[in-house]
């Protein structure tokens, strides 16, 4: 048995009177998707903060590797192998895909103080690095990020997480607002990641893409862990009620059936 990279355990988080969080346990193993599933105010976007060292818990704790861990900041998340990609990619539309990629660690030449950026070094590693996760149509690394698609630059941001070293990826919806044919390429990046060892947390509130890639599945309800499971042991319908309450959707259900009525087929 493997020591998860990042262990969860009893964590609840409180703004005031608000309890955001309440005793959630998560384990994260090298290799795996982990996908945390969840409607709107569920709760995912604070564990996301937890997780990336922009919140502190309340009350738990939170390991990697089996030692336990605070995170003062992103930073230090950052430095034990933590890398969050929001839901746009955080990345800069007016930059270069090469500043873009090695902004806050540009490679220099030169000897100080005439030390530069050095645009060639920068633009082969990026262009590199991206194709490695299938975007061949980016050759120049001086294009502007602004020109590529939304999944290209989703891309990009985990490409570049992957590079500086990333062994735990968070991924916050990062198909939410993307086609079909992004989406599948950035799902075929999420697999490309487990490939090489990497842990993947995908926080995601579609079903369809989460059963494609996962292998682990947390789904959380008003700040509570509602259910967790492995690939097979729920169907997409399962799944489905869960997040969204089996009494809503029965209610639903009838609510259709009464504004519709019987279809009439003719004789």
């Amino acid at each position: 048995m493997t020591t998860p990279l990042l262990t969860l355990s009893d964590v609840s988080k409180n703004f005031g009177t608000n309890q955001a969080l309440s005793d959630i346990s998560l384990e994260v193993n090298p290799g795996e998707v982990l996908c945390l599933l969840g409607d709107n105010g569920a709760g995912k976007s604070t564990l996301i903060k937890i997780l990336s060292g922009v919140h502190k818990p309340s009350s738990g704790t939170v390991e990697v590797e089996g030692k336990p861990v605070v995170f003062d900041s992103p930073k230090a998340a950052s430095d034990v192998g933590i890398a969050t990609v929001h839901q746009y990619g955080g990345t800069f539309p007016l930059m270069s895909v090469a500043r873009c990629f090695f902004v806050g660690h540009e490679p220099t030449k030169g000897v100080w103080p005439f030390k530069y950026f050095d645009k060639k070094a920068a633009g082969e590693i990026t262009v590199r690095e991206m194709q490695k996760l299938g975007i061949t149509r980016v050759t120049d690394g001086s294009r502007l990020t602004g020109a590529l698609s939304g999944g290209e630059r989703q891309s990009l941001a985990i490409a570049r997480a992957v590079y500086f070293g990333a062994r735990v990826l968070i991924l916050d919806e990062p198909t939410s607002a993307l086609g079909v044919k992004q989406s599948t390429h950035v799902l075929r990046i999420i697999m490309h990641a487990r490939a090489q060892g990497i842990a993947v947390v995908f926080v995601t509130h579609n079903v369809t893409h989460a059963m494609a890639v996962g292998d682990r599945f947390a789904v959380l309800i008003h700040g509570k862990k509602a259910d967790d499971f492995r690939k097979g042991e729920r169907t997409r319908e399962q799944i489905t009620d869960l997040m969204a309450g089996g009494e809503a959707m029965a209610e639903l259900e009838a609510e259709l059936a009464e504004l519709t009525g019987p279809v009439q087929t003719t004789p």
